[in-house]
């Protein structure tokens, strides 16, 4: 059984800092085993592999899990994530269970949805996935992140472009149904306090905007409404300190209607939505 290992390394993780260590040395358990987390107890005191210590001390130092097993889980997807693309976060789960009652509220047959500033491509991904019958465009920056998302992309529907998410797809200006966006966030000046599992390890480029962190989500507001058409929505994740900041971004001076905050699962604000008015 490997329960005195994971027992011990539970430990190892927590003393050092690691937020989720059960969890971790049982997920690593079960990576280097080649067995579900489930079913851990079946494998042998023979069968044990010394390589889990090794991931272990990778964990220890603070390496994401994901770039230790090469996997990250998002809503109903497993997806490839590594150095170079942003681990997508079991909070944006939530923003995007919100982007998928909305589109199916607006009883359009095949919705046009945007996501900007893609990453890995979990919410264009899971977008298309759990609206089937969705037309979905994603776009990405950076190179280095592009070849992950191509990993994850391979065989989808999405149509995925690299460039500039402030200037991307004029083809599809005034049309889109929905734009979604988990932009950078964080303010410069945090940057002794973030995770080290995100600042030495996710891009910086997906993570920091300015000194109070919405330099580019003002720069998205003017996007998202450029692509909208009239009644089409806007969904923004940011950090749960900027609650009531980002609905003020998307003013009714803009061309926006009923902007709001939303809580995640701890209740935290989240994301804001906003409806591009109708003239």
């Amino acid at each position: 059984m490997l329960l005195a290992e994971v027992a011990q390394a539970t430990q190892r993780l927590a003393d050092a800092g690691v937020p989720s260590p059960r969890n971790d040395a049982e997920e690593l358990a079960a990576f280097v085993h080649g067995v579900k987390r489930g079913t851990l107890h079946t494998v042998k005191d023979i069968d044990f592999d010394a390589r889990y210590w090794e991931v272990i001390a990778r964990r220890e130092a603070r390496e994401p899990l994901q770039h230790i097993t090469g996997r990250a889980f998002f809503r109903y997807l497993e997806l490839q994530v590594g150095p170079g693309v942003f681990v997508p976060r079991p909070e944006t789960e939530s923003v995007v269970g919100w982007a998928i009652d909305a589109v199916r509220a607006m009883d359009v047959v095949e919705p046009l949805i945007v996501d900007l500033c893609t990453g890995s491509g979990a919410i264009a991904l899971a977008l298309a996935q759990e609206v089937p019958r969705s037309r979905v465009h994603a776009v990405e920056l950076s190179e280095d992140a592009l070849a992950w998302t191509r990993k994850n992309m391979e065989g989808s529907r999405v149509d995925l472009r690299q460039g500039n998410a402030l200037d991307a797809f004029q083809d599809l200006d005034g049309q889109v149904d929905l734009v979604i966006t988990n932009p950078p966030y964080i303010p410069l000046t945090e940057w002794e306090y973030v995770a080290p599992e995100a600042r030495d390890h996710d891009p910086e480029l997906a993570l920091f905007s300015g000194e109070d962190g919405l330099d580019l989500i003002r720069g998205l507001e003017r996007t998202a409404h450029r692509l909208l058409r009239p009644g089409g929505v806007v969904v923004v994740e940011h950090a749960d300190t900027q609650g009531g900041q980002v609905p003020w971004i998307f003013t009714e001076e803009r061309g926006w209607a009923d902007a709001a905050d939303h809580p995640d699962l701890n209740n935290r604000p989240r994301f804001a939505t906003a409806r591009r008015a109708t003239p």
